[in-house]
């Protein structure tokens, strides 16, 4: 599919009362796979559903632990799906089609994973979205539930067991809010953020990190630094008049409350335009 039409699909399906995250995140895969087409959406749906008949039928009264045991002994035991710290150097770690492949990938990844299998099961899952880390519940998340860890092959986790893993990451303690549900398009600018800090260290994969914004910006609700970002994308990759001109419009967005940070920009923008000489 053409970068327009995934967009622009991209952006409707963003902007449903109840957004797919399968498609959302197979639409981020196209991106970095122009070859990944509807046969291969339709194969991804596929694996999804074939996984999630594999799971006993636990049935609404079935405990949190159960689901979670069970999510656990399927794609943690039968199929190996976790993950190691060589898989946050790689971009496949972020895509969906190849998290199902590879079965590796970054907590989030493995997580849309769990959440997908276990949604079409019927189990009551969530995504939680710690800091620096992501897992599962299973449950009420505000009563009854159970977390779980598919980066670690789906070990249990209690609240104090989450919170000693983000504080030894991140050094910050959790907040009661911290084990929230994740909304979909949430986790899905999560996901985007992972790419675009994936490929900010790598300069030569430059156009993975615009695309990676270009994408954000479609999400209604985004920060507003993102358009900073691209603009100063466009000129490091030489589309210097582009970039100036995105330059000074994020200028005039920030001017009314950071005047001195506007002419700032405004300055990179000139510098900008210099290099058309």
């Amino acid at each position: 599919m053409t970068d327009t039409t995934g967009r622009r699909r991209f952006a409707e399906e963003a902007r449903e009362e109840r957004p797919d995250l399968t498609l959302l995140c197979l639409l981020i895969a196209a991106e970095a796979d122009p070859e990944l087409d509807e046969r291969g959406f339709d194969a991804v749906q596929a694996e999804l559903d074939d996984l999630a008949g594999q799971l006993p039928a636990l049935g609404r009264r079935a405990a949190p632990r159960q689901w979670a045991e069970a999510l656990a002994g399927l794609l943690g035991g039968r199929y190996g799906f976790r993950g190691s710290p060589a898989d946050y150097r790689r971009l496949e770690s972020s895509l969906l089609d190849e998290v199902l492949r590879r079965r590796r990938g970054l907590p989030i990844m493995l997580s849309v994973v769990w959440m997908e299998v276990a949604r079409r099961a019927g189990a009551p899952v969530y995504g939680v979205a710690l800091p620096g880390h992501f897992v599962v519940g299973f449950g009420d998340p505000y009563g009854r539930h159970a977390l779980a860890d598919p980066f670690d092959g789906g070990r249990p986790l209690s609240e104090e067991e989450a919170g000693l893993l983000v504080a030894g990451a991140t050094g910050t303690p959790l907040s009661a809010a911290a084990f929230s549900p994740a909304e979909p398009l949430e986790i899905v600018l999560r996901v985007l953020n992972n790419i675009r800090a994936w490929a900010a260290a790598r300069p030569e994969r430059s156009g993975v990190q615009l695309w990676a914004v270009d994408l954000s910006l479609l999400l209604p609700s985004h920060p507003a630094r993102l358009r900073y970002e691209r603009a100063e994308l466009l000129v490091e990759r030489g589309e210097f008049a582009r970039g100036a001109r995105e330059l000074e419009e994020y200028a005039e967005v920030i001017a009314p409350v950071e005047p001195e940070a506007a002419e700032t920009v405004r300055r990179q923008a000139r510098a900008a335009r210099a290099l058309l000489n």
